[in-house]
């Protein structure tokens, strides 16, 4: 019995080893440290959505189905200092206050990379984690940065001649060819074989940039927008590295030609400005939210449409999932994670969420597919990170139909809008739809965050869950 209680012993012993081996390599699977990047196509609100993400974290307010919260594990956050003091810090606090004052109004969009740090404090779950006891902490740091730098990156691959090319031909679709003509016209009365000077180059790239900015008016609703420093330049401002366009091919164009000095600068944006901002920052990302505003493009009908789809090809394939090439010698970018939002989803009724999610995911169907082969994790959502409208039932014809109630940009009252449908697939939206769909905009509501439980918000939760919610398991 002596033998046997030993054996038992011992086997008791290194059962608990063998559980307490797994414990200590549990502690390397949750907390620890997570960089979640937040940009947005066109106006889509990323600034809006990253300062609800942290007023309802700092206040572990309206987030019911992120799983930390739901279980009653999520114990408190707290900002933090963030690592980089040369990154400008997001500016949570006067984002929140022009959100939450007596005349509410939305944030001024960010124009550069802005950092902020916080701790998520919270309690393992699971039965292992459960036996380390005590508490652990995630500390997450939010990247915010312009949309239009991120479809920068596929300018890596290209040569000065072929981006020239493509984006010339662009020029001549759509609703772009009347935006494009003062650039076009100043391109034909000029000879790009013809010795470079400062000032014309100076003056082909202020013409070029009025058109990109023409292009991202709300009035197009466009998105795919190169070079992006060029609508948002920052310090750069100015400076010769921005100072380019596109131009036609010019056969035996010597080095000293406007040619050779374009293809020069392209090339120096790359490696100065690109290849920087993608080691610096995005290579370090471990997650990725990116925001679409899809009912502005369903607004400006098929080529809004069309140019969001050039947009988000680009986009998915920047990530370059389970390939070598660009990001491998770019410095290795490791996100895993990548969440495609469409926002604003308050601007129309909750029974057209799943038709906004799926036209949404129909722009990406393809990629989508190829990427989820490989074993990359890529989701689409709908949601809105502050909402701002109400649906409520109206009668018509003797049949309820489905409408918010909000206030409308340039009104000063609650007004109730049936807002339309959406439609579910791309294929659904015909060629010469433009006018066909009119969906309005609206303001922030008094009172947002006054019951200290976080900005109202639709599926930001489930947004995070996604996102983070592996790391607070």
């Amino acid at each position: 019995m002596r033998v046997a209680r030993g054996f038992l012993g011992d086997l008791e012993d290194a059962g608990q080893r063998a559980v307490d081996g797994l414990a200590q390599l549990a502690t390397r699977l949750y907390g620890g440290e997570l960089r979640l990047g937040v940009t947005g196509l066109r106006r889509a609100g990323k600034t809006v959505l990253v300062t609800s993400l942290l007023d309802n974290l700092l206040k572990a307010g309206r987030l019911p189905f992120l799983d930390v919260m739901a279980q009653g594990r999520f114990v408190a956050a707290r900002l933090r200092p963030q690592p980089d003091p040369a990154i400008p810090r997001f500016d949570y606090e006067g984002f929140l206050s022009a959100l939450t004052g007596p005349d509410p109004v939305w944030p001024k969009p960010t124009s550069a990379v802005s950092e902020i740090r916080l701790d998520l404090r919270f309690r393992p779950g699971g039965l292992v984690r459960q036996r380390l006891g005590g508490i652990a902490t995630l500390t997450l740091d939010i990247v915010d940065y312009p949309g239009e730098w991120l479809l920068d990156l596929p300018l890596l691959d290209q040569e000065f001649a072929h981006w020239s090319r493509t984006t010339l031909e662009l020029s001549t679709l759509g609703p772009r060819r009347d935006l494009s003509r003062p650039w076009r016209e100043a391109l034909d009365a000029l000879d790009p074989a013809a010795d470079a000077d400062e000032a014309t180059a100076r003056r082909l790239a202020e013409v070029y940039t009025d058109y990109l900015k023409a292009c991202r008016s709300n009035a197009v609703g466009l998105s795919l927008l190169q070079p992006g420093r060029f609508l948002e330049p920052g310090e750069m401002a100015g400076a010769p590295v921005l100072t380019f366009c596109p131009l036609p091919p010019a056969p035996g164009a010597g080095r000293r030609s406007l040619h050779a000095l374009m293809a020069e600068r392209f090339e120096a944006y790359k490696d100065k400005v690109v290849r920087r901002f993608y080691r610096e920052h995005f290579a370090k990302l471990d997650r990725q939210i990116v925001l679409v505003d899809v009912l502005s493009a369903l607004n400006a009908g098929a080529p809004g449409l069309d140019d969001l789809e050039r947009s988000l090809a680009l986009t998915l394939d920047s990530f370059d999932f389970g390939r070598p090439g660009l990001l491998s010698w770019l410095g290795g970018a490791r996100i895993d994670r990548v969440l495609f939002a469409a926002t604003k989803a308050d601007h129309v009724a909750a029974n057209q969420h799943v038709n906004l999610k799926t036209l949404l995911e129909s722009f990406l169907s393809a990629p989508l597919n190829a990427v989820r082969f490989s074993g990359a994790r890529v989701e689409t959502t709908a949601l809105a990170a502050v909402k701002s409208t109400e649906t409520v039932l109206t009668d018509y014809q003797g049949q309820p139909l489905a409408c918010v109630q909000g206030v409308p940009v340039g009104r000063d009252a609650p007004t109730v809008i049936f807002p339309g449908e959406v439609p579910a697939n791309r294929g659904d939206v015909p060629a010469g739809a433009e006018g066909r769909f009119d969906f309005t905009n609206f303001r922030p509501p008094k009172g947002l965050g006054a019951d200290g439980r976080g900005l109202p918000n639709v599926r930001l939760d489930q947004a995070l869950q996604f996102l983070i919610g592996d790391r607070l398991a």
